[in-house]
């Protein structure tokens, strides 16, 4: 059984540094401004030949109404009652606030053991602070630089007091092809949701797993990090990733929201099915495609969902006008599924998710070798490929290189010769005719080495 440690503190004081020097990635965001985190973020860490599940929270604030600071609190609040242990962290550098003894009063109420760390404590500053932590009535504190690796030992020995030997649990990770071994249904999905601000990503997830595991609210950007949730849809195992909404580049001029729009981009690269989520009332915008056209030249499988569809009028019009700018905007990715769904009230979800492994299992498609050959051979018959100077290119021989996306190699006596347009047509030839819609497919071009050629 695996045990959690919540990194818990106000704003600012180094909580996700410290959540990334455990994980060993910069998984969370990391600013100079406080409030950057938002939601809490979970990752397998490890210290030394401690190996735990380490949960990154927003910074504590003293807030009961119903703003968005009070809504991350509970969020907090959740993370230290499932927690094993609490790490609180203060700023040693300035010093016990009263924000420090408001919390520390409070985790000493809670059931939870509780261990107390300085941070920032690099250098001769942050030594004042550690007689004053002792006033918390937590302990003795640990201090430590989490930005520079500092401490870690001490740390290390006041941990494995607390949570022992526990074992190492399965960090999924981004996937890639280390997972091509196994049974199909035994693979986790990376499954991002992406979209513009406010059309309900969070919203959509947290329906999904039937919690209020993310923050959601009425005000704009309020995700900011890309985070990971383990779920299971009928069996089959996910990891479902709620993303930060991006904006067109132009209109974003602040850091945070351009780290949070990188980080979203690798979310993106790093997924195998995105579900790119769209406000039905809106209807598709110029965004929305530049969103679409990243996913699919990225190679990775698109479902795109209407949102708020129980707010539009005129259902048949609008869906009509998202599928002919679809088939518009990517007659390459011809097929790519729409689905109609209420986030809020938690219509058309398993619409949603069967949509989704239809089009993962089309993207993770293998075709065997003869038919792609006897395929080939028939294209090129119907429509020979161009005569350039008078000869003939000729398409020898065709095969699967990989999947995630279909890649196909063909060897070719000529490739540079080959016009644009006859690979759009081996492209969408091989998409009808074994049954590929909605997912990028790649074909590469090979030489074809001349036997009797010198050398």
């Amino acid at each position: 059984m695996t045990v959690k440690l919540a990194i818990v503190g106000r704003p600012n004081v180094g909580k996700s540094t410290l959540f990334n020097r455990l994980t060993g990635r910069r998984a969370a965001l990391v600013h100079d401004r406080p409030g950057v985190t938002r939601d809490r973020r979970e990752g397998a860490a490890r210290l030394f030949d401690l190996e735990f599940v380490a949960i990154d929270t927003a910074g504590l604030e003293d807030v009961s109404d119903d703003s968005l600071e009070a809504r991350m609190r509970e969020q907090t609040e959740r993370a230290v009652r499932e927690a094993d242990a609490v790490l609180l962290l203060i700023d040693a550098r300035a010093g016990l606030t009263p924000l420090d003894r408001h919390f520390a009063n409070w985790l000493r109420r809670a059931e939870t053991p509780v261990l107390l760390a300085a941070n920032k404590c690099e250098g001769r500053q942050g030594e004042a602070a550690l007689g004053e932590a002792w006033e918390l009535g937590l302990g003795e504190p640990i201090p430590l630089s989490a930005e520079h690796g500092l401490g870690l030992a001490d740390l290390h020995e006041r941990l494995a007091d607390v949570l022992g030997t526990p074992e190492m649990p399965e960090d999924h990770g981004p996937a890639e092809e280390s997972q091509v071994d196994g049974k199909e249904e035994d693979r986790v999905v990376q499954l991002a949701v992406v979209g513009r601000p406010n059309v309900g990503k969070s919203t959509l997830i947290n329906r999904l797993l039937g919690e209020e595991r993310l923050l959601t609210g009425p005000e704009a950007g309020i995700t900011r990090d890309s985070i990971a949730v383990e779920w299971n849809w009928r069996g089959r195992p996910l990891q479902l990733v709620d993303t930060a909404g991006l904006r067109r580049r132009s209109k974003v001029s602040d850091s945070v929201e351009r780290l949070s729009a990188a980080d979203t981009k690798h979310s993106i690269d790093f997924s195998q099915v995105v579900v790119l989520l769209l406000d039905a009332e809106l209807g598709m915008e110029k965004q929305d495609l530049t969103i679409a056209r990243q996913v699919v030249d990225e190679g990775r499988a698109l479902v795109v969902a209407l949102n708020k569809w129980d707010a539009v009028p005129d259902r048949a019009m609008a869906l009509r006008q998202i599928e002919d700018r679809l088939a518009r905007s990517f007659p390459q990715t011809r097929g790519i599924p729409v689905v109609t769904l209420s986030a809020l009230h938690g219509k058309g979800l398993d619409k949603l998710m069967q949509a989704v492994f239809q089009i993962y299992d089309v993207w993770n498609t293998r075709l065997p070798t003869g038919p792609l050959n006897r395929w080939l051979g028939e294209v090129t018959a119907a429509h020979p490929p161009p005569a350039p100077g008078g000869r003939r290119i000729r398409l020898k021989y065709i095969t699967q290189a990989r999947a995630r996306p279909p890649t196909f190699a063909i060897s070719c006596s000529n490739p540079k010769d080959l016009p644009e347009s006859y690979l759009r047509y081996l492209e969408n030839a091989l998409r009808e005719d074994f049954n590929l819609p909605g997912t990028p497919i790649r074909i590469h071009m090979k030489v074809t080495k001349n036997p009797f050629s010198k050398g």
